[in-house]
């Protein structure tokens, strides 16, 4: 009778765990095949679409044929660049404070609330913020306001992922490195921080791949710009705001552009993220070897 009821649950544990790997794989597939579908019809649409003009020339004036968009690709860099130096530090510094300095705190719960409400504000309502504080007093646009307006929308997303990256790291880390007589600032910078680095770098490059493929922002602060142009205090072109132009345009031409813009976007972010997941894969292998 025993040896009946020991084999009844043995089955059912593994008639359990077997159900839960199929809704496993089936969420996993829910998730990848619109990505996998998106992915698929951009080369479609706009593979036939690049050149090497597209790389490295402007875009030509309305109803010529040609060109490229050589100044947005490295207009999306420079903002993106400026965006990182922006929000990076700032998300994690904020969430050091909140998992390690702030714990219980009035000032630490501020923090947590506005962060959370900057997560669900509209990215056209920060571009506005932006260009009331910055632009308009500047009297015009330029590449700082733009990546000052992605810079912020970055910070939320990254402090709370560190708070979070941050808290489960064990106490008894904290603990034997107290214990030698290591000061708190420098045990959470050496020890704790870089035990909580990947989940810390999975949060900064979500942030930066949310932004990346921002438009509304930039149409108020960055504004886009047909020539080339790297100053940070001058409008700047973006592929994000040149793939709206373009697809907006009533000419064939710029509709196919756009697609091999969105397809050019599309590859950039996924190269990008993939690159520093190696970069820091590899120094974290090699700092714990």
């Amino acid at each position: 009778m025993r040896a009946g009821k020991h084999n009844l649950r043995a089955q059912v544990r593994a008639l359990t765990d077997h159900a839960a790997t199929v809704l496993a794989v089936f969420a996993t597939l829910v998730v990848v095949t619109p990505l996998v579908a998106i992915f698929i019809y951009l080369i479609y649409k706009g593979a036939s679409s690049l050149n090497l003009a597209f790389f490295t020339q402007i875009p030509k004036p309305p109803g010529e044929v040609g060109g490229g968009m050589a100044n947005a690709i490295v207009g999306s860099g420079v903002l993106l660049g400026i965006a990182s130096l922006i929000g990076v530090p700032i998300g994690i510094g904020g969430g050091i404070f909140l998992a390690e300095f702030g714990r219980g705190t009035k000032l630490a719960n501020a923090v947590r609330f506005t962060a959370d409400v900057l997560n669900g504000v509209p990215s056209i309502v920060m571009g506005l913020a932006i260009y009331s504080l910055v632009v308009y007093q500047q009297k015009h646009f330029s590449a700082f306001s733009g990546g000052l307006a992605l810079g912020i929308m970055m910070i939320p997303t990254i402090t709370r992922t560190t708070e979070e990256m941050l808290l489960m790291v064990p106490h008894a880390v904290r603990e034997a490195a107290l214990g030698l007589g290591v000061p708190n600032w420098r045990s959470v910078l050496s020890i704790t921080l870089k035990t909580a680095s990947p989940g810390i770098i999975t949060g900064c490059m979500l942030a930066f791949a949310r932004v990346a493929g921002e438009t509304a922002p930039l149409m108020f602060t960055a504004f886009g710009n047909s020539n080339w142009s790297m100053n940070p205090n001058e409008a700047i072109a973006a592929l994000p705001l040149q793939i709206y132009v373009y697809a907006i345009s009533p000419y064939d031409e710029w509709h196919r552009m756009a697609w091999a813009g969105a397809l050019v976007l599309i590859v950039l972010i996924v190269l990008a993220v993939s690159l520093v997941r190696y970069v820091t894969s590899r120094g974290v292998l090699k700092g714990a070897s």
